[in-house]
């Protein structure tokens, strides 16, 4: 996988980051369950770019 199409992921990932950070944050109230779904969502990430 060439370098554009690896920083297209992180871009097209930075959406769902920011915005489901804050509805996983209306839902629940703590900054704790936001470090979760933010962490998986790295690790996602990471996954998909690594192949």
């Amino acid at each position: 996988m060439d370098i554009p199409r690896k920083l297209g992921i992180l871009i097209y990932t930075a959406v769902p980051a920011i915005v489901g950070g804050g509805i996983v944050y209306h839902f629940f109230g703590s900054f704790v369950h936001v470090i979760i779904f933010e962490s998986l969502l790295v690790l996602a990430t990471l996954g998909l770019i690594r192949n």
